[in-house]
């Protein structure tokens, strides 16, 4: 069955370098959506783990705050310093990072991956 992606394209009537061309301009394609495929798929979960860690740390604090208060309270006094001490977002140079952005990031990461596994499985069947 011919598709439009099949590589059963007659190529005998061109000159070789067309098809040289034809595949080195493929293979950089691949090479291209297969490195952000790698990239995405390793930083991902780096940042939905640092973005989930840090929006849930302050909720853990108060939940050890509160449980510390009857029984020691200086131990209650620094924990409530640490719980303030944490910050609710970083500025690096012009960028905010939240921890809601690095969730959304590390989610906008596992779209690119899977795009870019799509997009070099298309390119992988057009060399």
């Amino acid at each position: 069955m011919d598709t439009p992606l099949s590589n059963s394209a007659n190529t005998t009537g061109r000159p070789a370098w067309v098809n040289a061309v034809r595949i080195a301009v493929w293979s950089v394609c691949y090479f291209a959506f297969y490195f952000v495929q790698q990239v995405a798929e390793l930083l991902a979960p780096l940042l939905l783990i640092v973005g989930i860690g840090w929006s849930a740390l302050p909720h853990l604090m108060g939940i050890v705050s509160t449980s510390s208060e009857a029984s020691d309270p200086q131990a209650h006094d620094v924990i409530v310093r640490v719980s303030h001490s944490i910050p609710d977002h970083i500025s690096v140079g012009s960028h905010l990072l939240t921890p809601s952005s690095l969730i959304f990031d590390g989610l906008a990461l596992m779209a690119a991956a899977a795009l870019c596994a799509t997009a070099s499985a298309v390119a992988a069947r057009s060399m």
